[in-house]
């Protein structure tokens, strides 16, 4: 957990001074900005405490070894489908659907249809075809 303890660390090292940087830019007087990055400058510390005690009890996994080989990881990633269109689709219904929040309900609904239409078809297309499982 090397990687994801360095990740917290680093956005812990950007937002402790940037929490400081705002302070005196605004002169202390602008309690909220400075209370909200302080909270998010103490949620990377927690999370990175956290991944930091966790890796010590845990081995060294694949992905900690700067030279290790993909071989070296244990298990099947998944079975993904080798291309589909239908994630354009479903993009396609959200767009509509969210047009729909600004324009009228009947074209969100009508997006909420081709929405529901393409998420069927996105969850069954494995079981069909040249790609089924």
């Amino acid at each position: 957990m090397r990687v994801e303890t360095k990740l917290f660390f680093y956005l812990l090292a950007f937002f402790a001074p940037v929490t400081l940087v705002y302070g005196f830019w605004s002169d202390w007087k602008e309690p909220i900005g400075v209370v909200a990055l302080t909270l998010t400058a103490g949620l990377f510390l927690l999370t990175g405490f956290y991944f930091w005690m966790t890796g010590k009890k845990l081995p060294l996994r694949p992905e900690d070894n700067a030279s290790g080989e993909i071989e070296e990881a244990e298990g099947n990633y998944g079975y993904f489908v080798a291309s589909s269109w239908t994630p354009l689709w479903l993009a396609g219904a959200g767009a509509i659907m969210f047009a729909g929040l600004a324009i009228g309900w009947w074209l969100f609904i009508i997006g909420a249809f081709f929405g529901v239409v393409a998420t069927v078809l996105w969850v069954f297309e494995s079981f069909s075809g040249k790609y089924s499982i």
